[in-house]
This record gives C-alpha cells, structure tokens and sequence, in this order.
C-alpha cells in the first residue's frame, strides 16, 4: 500500500505510465493510417458503386479472412477492454463513490442496474447508427460511434461523487452508460459476418471463434489494470483518482482500434466485398419483418455463454468484495490467470467445432454449463482452493461455449438482411443474457443463498438447448 504522504509520487508514476501508453497509441496510429492514395482510391469506390474495378483492384479485392480477422479481434478488444473497466468499476467504485447514502449491497445492485443501462440503450443505437450508414456510409458510422464510446469512457474518468454534487453524480453515470450503450450499437462494421462467408468451408468453426478472443483479452487488460492499482494505492487514494486512470488507458486504445478499424471495414477492396456480398445494411423495420424469427432464436441460442460471461467475471468478484475477506486486487489476479485459461479454451472450440460441428459444440457445452450450475457458486465460499477451481472451471466452459456462440444462425438469414440481423440479434442476445446477470445472481445469492446464483445459470443452459433445437427445426423445414 501507498502511504498517504507518497501520494504525489504514486500519482507521477501512474501519469507517466499513462503517458507512454498514449505515446504508443499515437504511435500505432500513425502506423495504421490510411495513405492519400488509398483514401482518394476509397472515396471514388464510394462515390461510384456500380463500376466494374479495374484488374489491379480485383486483385487487391481478394483479401484473406487473417486479415478479416485482425480487424475483428482488435475492434472487439477494445470494446471489451471498455466494457470490462466499467464492470469491474460497477462492484468496486460506484458503489461507494456515487451510492454511499446505502449499504454496500444495495450500492452494488443500484451500480448493476446502471450496469444494466447500456445493453437496454443498444439496440436503440443500432437503429440509430444504421440509418447514419444508410445515409452516409460505413466510416462516418464508425468514426461517429467510437468516439462516442470513447467520449462517454473517458467523461467517467472525470466523474464527480455524491459527496461533491449529490443525486447529480447518479445522472451523470447513468447518462454516460447510455452513451456507451448506444455507440456498442453503433460500432457494428460487419467484419465478423464477412468473416463467416469468406472463412474456408472445413475451418468455420476456427474463423467463427476468432472475433471471441477479444472478451478474455479486453479483461485480461482491464483486470491487470485494476489489480495494479487496488495493490499499489491506498483505499482512500484508489477511490480519489488511481480508479480513473484505466478510463482514460480505454480512451487511448479506442482512438487505435477507431483507426484499425477504419483501414480494414472501410478500404476499397473490403468495400467492394461488402458490396459484392450483399453486406449491406437493411432498413431495421423491414429486417424485422423478414428475419424476425431467426432474430429472436438467435438471441436465445448463445444465452448459456453469455449467462455464464458475467457468472464468472463480475459477479464472482461482488461476492468476493462483499462477503469475503479476499482482497480484491487478489481475486483479479485470479481472474485474469482464469481468462488466460479462457483464451486456450476458446482456441479448443474452433478445433472441436470443425471436426464435430458448432451445434455440436453449442449443445454439449450448455449441457456442461447446466451441470456446472448446480455446485459451482458454492465454490467461491470454499476458500482459496475453491475460489481457484470456480474460477478455472468456469473459464474452462465459458471459453469452449463463448467460442463459437457467436453467429450461431447467422447463417439462416436472407444475405440481403444479414449485416443488420447480425447486429439486432447479438444486441438482443446480451441484453436478454447478459444485462441484468450481475444483478439477478447477486440479488438472487444475497437474499436465498449461493446455490440461486446457479438458478440463472440453469435458465441459460436450458434457453440455449431449446433454441438451438427450434432453428434445428426450422432448417428442416425450410429444406
């Protein structure tokens, strides 16, 4: 710990490590720039979509899906690295920075409910940012969501307490989670569904688990960041400032996945395969209409995973924080050795899915994941050993299942309505999945016991099961 008379030089150390990773960030921005040759080549391909390319640009429009997928793994870190420095924010600051007129549960579920804000506002600003796309292309939509997520991070960077400006503090917070919420909806490029279809035929299942490595990445980061901090400062100093440094680390590295981003989604060759694929987006009202069911089945298929994505990240550490005596920074240390765990697991899901197949894997991890729920929360009142085996366990499942989650019936909608379902059915699938676990869980285990934590884990598994076996349904028919 920090003393409080070293307060000046723990913070010289803290901005300077800042400093440096904004250094690099520009650093790796001017090195992602498009060049004025590609950008005058990408404004002409804009401005006149029916013209046949010319030899040298059919020959750049063959691009590799290792490309595709660097794009994804990037664009999708960085969104996770934000949504996990909110999350772990959520359990260990909120609570008492914003609602410290309550105990410290009932501040818990008060930041989870606000935790809960971004997944209802998402679909919202899919809506929103598809008409902009419709209307002004897929880079202004890019370049105007990501900065709205990195301006609603970095403003909670600058957030006031109830101390300072009372009930204020609360609308402020729920206000930037609406704008991180809603730019989430926004920052859908479709390099994932590109991906799908340029992926080769007998390694789907490897492509489709690619884009799920940025999760356990973007925590992995955000768990280290925090640890550092909790161990380094003092209490009273974490809760002043040290909680707000890994907001403006967020800020910097949206501003280079926004580049990243730009380069791959928006340059003429991959402009043209969006074209040529018929990736385009569709208006909302009539996707719905058309692929409304596949929406709604697609929502629930990837419900296991995503139940037990916050099983095993946000709320294990509630319940540590609140009604254990391991220390916090401790227990994130445990979680990021977990997640690292979590990445071979997701790599052993793109091999198992291409020689079974991703139903395959799907069902027999919801089944795991059923069977997990029944005795795993009890863990995490073990002790060390159980926390571990919690942890490594969970992570072990979550990774198998989170895999190839993803566009699960991506692959039953129309290719004209593709780009805009992708992106309704995985706003839809977080928010009935993932929105309100922490809450739920939590509520759930501090009021019935631990075991009940389990019980949304159950209705997951069993949601997964069924939809899958709906679509399965469906498929036949349609054939």
């Amino acid at each position: 710990m920090v003393r409080r008379g070293s307060l000046s030089d723990a913070q010289k150390s803290c901005t300077r490590a800042l400093a440096r990773c904004i250094a690099a960030a520009l650093f790796l921005l001017d090195t992602v720039d498009l060049p004025k040759e590609e950008s005058k080549r990408m404004s002409t391909d804009t401005a006149a979509p029916n013209l046949e390319p010319d030899s040298r640009a059919s020959a750049r429009a063959h691009a590799s899906p290792g490309e595709i997928a660097i794009g994804v793994v990037i664009g999708r870190a960085s969104e996770f690295f934000d949504f996990f420095v909110y999350a772990i924010a959520s359990v260990m600051v909120f609570p008492k920075l914003v609602f410290p007129y309550t105990d410290a549960l009932s501040g818990t579920l008060l930041s989870f409910a606000v935790f809960a804000i971004a997944f209802v506002v998402r679909p919202f600003g899919t809506v929103l940012f598809t008409a902009l796309e419709r209307a002004r292309g897929r880079g202004l939509k890019l370049i105007v969501a990501l900065f709205l997520l990195g301006g609603s991070t970095v403003a909670i960077a600058f957030l006031p307490g109830y101390a300072q400006v009372g009930s204020a503090s609360v609308v402020l917070l729920t206000l930037f989670r609406t704008g991180q919420g809603l730019a989430l909806g926004g920052s859908w490029d479709g390099l994932a569904s590109l991906l799908a279809i340029h992926a080769p035929e007998r390694r789907r299942g490897w492509y489709a688990m690619l884009p799920q490595l940025g999760a356990p990445i973007g925590f992995m980061v955000a768990s280290a960041l925090f640890a550092f901090f909790a161990s380094e400062l003092s209490t009273a100093d974490f809760l002043e400032w040290g909680w707000r440094y890994p907001f403006f680390v967020a800020f910097a590295i949206n501003v280079v996945a926004l580049f990243a981003r730009l380069r791959i989604s928006v340059a003429p060759e991959y402009t043209r395969l969006f074209r040529n694929r018929e990736l385009q987006p569709s208006a909302v009202r009539g996707t719905l209409h058309a692929e409304g069911h596949h929406i709604l089945i697609g929502a629930f298929a990837p419900l296991a995973s995503l139940t037990m994505f916050h099983t095993v990240t946000v709320f294990p550490l509630s319940w540590v924080f609140l009604f254990t005596p391991v220390s916090p920074a401790r227990f994130l240390v445990i979680e990021t050795a977990g997640a690292v765990l979590g990445i071979v697991a997701i790599l052993a899901s793109g091999w198992l899915a291409d020689r079974t197949s991703r139903r395959t894997v799907l069902v027999a991890t919801a089944a795991a994941i059923a069977a997990f729920s029944g005795f795993a929360p009890q863990l995490l009142n073990g002790g060390d050993v159980g926390e571990g085996l919690f942890m490594f366990l969970g992570f072990a499942l979550l990774g198998l299942s989170f895999g190839q989650c993803s566009g699960a019936i991506a692959s039953s909608f129309a290719m004209r309505y593709r780009y805009t379902a992708s992106a309704l059915t995985s706003d839809l699938a977080w928010l009935v999945g993932a929105a309100f676990a922490p809450l739920v869980a939590l509520a759930l285990s501090s009021r019935l016991g631990i075991i009940w934590a389990g019980a949304y884990l159950l209705f997951g598994a069993i949601c997964t099961l069924v939809a899958l076996g709906i679509n399965r349904q469906l498929e036949a028919q349609e054939r």
